[in-house]
C-alpha cells in the first residue's frame, strides 16, 4: 500500500503543478491584455488632449497674429498722424517766421520814421523860439521873468496867504523837532554800554595746573575743546588761562567746567564730560535767573516761563558786539520815557521794548528774520495784539499802526546809535563763523564741528563708524574747496579732520 500511496502522491502533485502553472499562464496572460488595454486608452486619451492642445494653441497664435497686426496698424496710424501734425507745425513756424521778419522790417522802419520827427520837431522848436524871441524882442529868460512878474501882480493875494501858511507849518515842524529833541535827551537814561570780548580769563592756583590741564599727549586740552567748542590758551601768563570763542554760551561753559574742574583737581577725560554737563546746567538755570531779572527790573509781570526763559538767552547773545538782552532793557526804559513825555501807552511801549528783538534767542536754530520770528513767539504765548503791532515796526519792515510803535522804533534807533554801544566786527566774525560750521556740519558722516583761531581754523569731528582714514582725508578737501567756493575770507583757514574710535569696557 505504501508505494501506491506514494506513486499516486507524486502523480497528483505532478498534475498539480502543471494544471497550477497553465492557469498562472491563462491568468498572466489575462493580465498583459488588461494592462495593455489600459495602456491603449492611455494613449488615445493623451492623443485627443494634444490635439485639442494644439488646436488651442493654433487658435492663440492666430489671435495674438491679429492682435499684434492690429497693434502694429494702430501704432503706423499714430506715427502717420504725428508726422502729418508736426508738418503743419513746421509749416505754421514758417509762415509765422516770415510774418515776424516782415513785421520786424515794418518795425524797423517805423522807428527810423519816429526818429526823423523827432528830429523835425525839435528843429522845428528850434526855429519857433527864435521867431518868438524876434517878435518879442525878449530872449527865453527875460520872457520868464515876465510872466512871474505879472503872475505876482495879479496873484499878490494867494501869495501871501501861501507865506502865511508855510509859516505856521514852520511853527509846527518847530515844536515836532523840539520834541525830538527832547527824545534824544533821554537817552540820558540809558544803562550802561556793554561791549562783548571774544575771550575769557579762568586764574589757576599754581602753574602746574597747566600741565594738568594739558594732560598726557594733549590729551585732557582735546578732550575739553571737543566738548565745550572753545579754544584754550595756555601761555607764558602765570597762572592764567585764556578761553577764546565767539560764541558767549560756549565761552561761560567751558569756564564754568574749567573752574569745577580746578576746584575737584581731578582732571580727566571722564570727569570732563561730568564737569562740561554740570556747567550746562548750570547755564540754562542763570539763563532762566537773568530773563527773571529782567522782567523785575522793568515791573513787568504775568509772563509765561518760557517766554522769561526766551528771554534769558538774549543775555548770551550779541548784535553788532552789544549784549541784546542789556539792549532790549534800555529800549523798553526809552520807550516808556518817550510815551510818558508824548502821551502814548506806556507800558506797552515798556512791554514791545523789552520783545523787540525777543527773535534773536532762537534765530539761529529758526529760518527767517528776527522780527518774524519774534511776531510768532509772541503770538504762541498769547501777548497783547497792540504789543505785537508795537515792536514789529522797529526795523521798518512792517508799517507803523500806532504811535507805540514809532516811539519803539526810536528808542531802538536811539540805544544802537550811541557812540560805542556797538562795534561792526564782532557780528562779522560771528557770521563767519557760524558759515563755516554749517558748512562742516553738512556734510555726511560729521558728528560735530568747531571753530577756532578766530575763524582760521576748522575742527570737524566724525564718526569713525562711517567714515574711514581715506574718507576722512576726501572730507577735508571736500570742505576746503566748499569753503573756497563759498566764504569771502583774509588769508587761509586750516581744515582739521578728526577720526577717532573710543572702546569703553568695565571690569566687574
Amino acid at each position: 500500500m505504501e508505494p501506491l500511496t506514494l506513486f499516486l502522491g507524486i502523480f497528483f502533485l505532478s498534475l498539480g503543478i502543471i494544471l497550477g502553472y497553465f492557469v498562472r499562464q491563462s491568468i498572466a496572460k489575462r493580465n498583459v491584455k488588461t494592462i495593455e488595454a489600459r495602456l491603449q486608452k492611455k494613449i488615445e486619451r493623451a492623443t485627443k488632449e494634444a490635439e485639442k492642445i494644439l488646436l488651442e494653441a493654433k487658435e492663440k497664435a492666430r489671435s495674438l497674429l491679429s492682435q499684434i497686426e492690429k497693434e502694429e496698424q494702430e501704432r503706423k496710424k499714430a506715427l502717420f498722424k504725428r508726422e502729418e501734425i508736426l508738418l503743419k507745425r513746421e509749416n505754421l513756424l514758417e509762415t509765422k517766421l516770415s510774418e515776424f521778419e516782415k513785421e520786424k522790417k515794418i518795425f524797423a522802419q517805423k522807428v527810423e520814421e519816429l526818429r526823423e520827427m523827432k528830429k523835425n520837431l525839435e528843429e522845428m522848436k528850434k526855429e519857433v523860439s527864435q521867431k518868438l524871441e524876434k517878435i518879442s524882442g525878449l530872449t527865453q529868460k527875460e520872457a520868464k521873468a515876465e510872466l512871474f512878474n505879472q503872475l505876482e501882480k495879479e496873484y499878490q493875494k494867494e501869495i501871501l496867504e501861501r507865506i502865511k501858511k508855510l509859516e505856521l507849518d514852520g511853527e509846527k515842524r518847530v515844536e515836532k523837532r523840539a520834541k525830538e529833541i527832547l527824545a534824544f535827551a533821554i537817552q540820558k537814561y540809558a544803562l550802561p554800554v556793554t561791549q562783548e570780548t571774544t575771550t575769557s580769563i579762568v586764574t589757576l592756583p599754581n602753574e602746574e595746573m597747566k600741565s594738568r590741564i594739558i594732560g598726557k599727549e594733549g590729551r585732557n586740552i582735546r578732550t575739553f575743546e571737543k566738548l565745550t567748542g572753545v579754544e584754550v590758551i595756555i601761555d607764558e601768563t602765570p597762572e592764567t588761562v585764556t578761553l577764546s570763542c565767539f560764541d558767549p554760551i560756549k565761552r561761560e561753559i567751558a569756564k564754568l567746567a574749567l573752574e569745577k574742574l580746578i576746584q575737584d583737581g581731578r582732571i580727566q577725560p571722564a570727569k570732563i564730560e561730568e564737569k562740561v554737563e554740570e556747567a550746562k546746567k548750570e547755564i540754562n538755570s542763570k539763563i532762566k535767573e537773568a530773563g527773571e531779572m529782567a522782567a523785575y527790573e522793568l515791573g513787568i509781570v504775568g509772563l509765561d516761563p518760557k517766554l522769561i526763559q526766551l528771554l534769558g538767552r538774549l543775555k548770551y547773545r550779541t548784535s553788532y558786539g552789544q549784549n541784546v538782552l542789556l539792549h532790549s532793557i534800555e529800549v523798553a526804559y526809552l520807550a516808556e520815557a518817550l510815551a510818558n513825555e508824548l502821551g502814548a501807552d506806556a507800558l506797552l511801549c515798556k512791554k514791545a521794548g523789552l520783545f523787540h528783538d525777543i527773535g534773536k534767542a532762537v534765530d539761529q536754530e529758526i529760518e527767517g528774520s528776527h522780527t518774524d520770528i519774534g511776531i510768532k513767539i509772541l503770538e504762541k504765548f498769547g501777548e497783547d495784539e497792540r504789543v505785537i503791532k508795537a515792536m514789529k515796526s522797529h526795523h521798518g519792515e512792517y508799517p507803523y499802526e500806532s504811535l507805540e510803535a514809532v516811539l519803539v522804533q526810536v528808542a531802538d534807533q536811539i540805544s544802537a546809535a550811541r557812540p560805542g554801544a556797538r562795534k561792526e566786527t564782532i557780528e562779522n566774525y560771528l557770521k563767519r563763523i557760524e558759515a563755516l560750521e554749517k558748512i562742516a556740519t553738512s556734510f555726511s558722516g560729521v558728528k560735530e564741528a568747531w571753530v577756532f583761531q578766530a575763524g582760521r581754523e576748522v575742527r570737524v569731528f566724525v564718526k569713525p563708524e562711517e567714515i574711514d582714514d581715506l574718507g576722512a582725508r576726501k572730507m577735508a578737501k571736500e570742505i576746503a574747496n566748499r569753503i573756497e567756493e563759498e566764504l569771502k575770507y583774509p588769508g587761509e583757514i586750516k581744515v582739521n579732520v578728526i577720526r577717532e574710535l573710543r572702546v569703553t569696557e568695565y571690569a566687574k
